[in-house]
């Protein structure tokens, strides 16, 4: 489970350009028409899957006033609301054990309908909370 995102391409103007454009191409949210900035959040450096050199995301916050229905496309398997309240409601917290060679890891997450929030979106979720006090 993650949010839109994707690398800057030569015709983008800014990091949040490039987030304003990803997220029209994944998922047909248009937040340059139908959204309003409202925060940029930390910078968190993780690295590609496949490669070793780290990679910088850039998070965007926008408030949605536009219609819910998308048109995903070949990266986007179902999209998910989840209401802010119960992002920051402490019953919904969890863990998340990870097997990895060296051991099990329990990672922090929230729990939706099946659904589990963790790792860089969790972590950039839980900034936003944090924000939004």
């Amino acid at each position: 489970m993650a949010f839109p995102g994707g690398r800057m391409q030569p015709d983008d103007s800014s990091p949040r350009a490039a987030a304003e454009r990803e997220t029209l191409e994944e998922t047909g949210i248009d937040l340059a028409r139908h959204g309003r900035f409202r925060a940029r959040l930390s910078d968190l450096i993780t690295r590609h899957h496949s490669r070793w050199r780290p990679m910088i995301v850039t998070p965007y916050v926008y408030e949605w006033s536009g219609p819910q229905t998308m048109t995903l496309n070949h990266e986007v398997e179902n999209t998910v609301w989840v209401p802010m309240d119960y992002l920051a409601a402490s019953e919904n917290q969890g863990t998340l054990t990870w097997s990895t060679p060296l051991g099990a890891l329990h990672l922090p997450c929230c729990r939706y309908q099946g659904y589990c929030i963790w790792g860089l979106s969790y972590s950039m979720l839980q900034e936003l909370l944090k924000q939004s006090k």
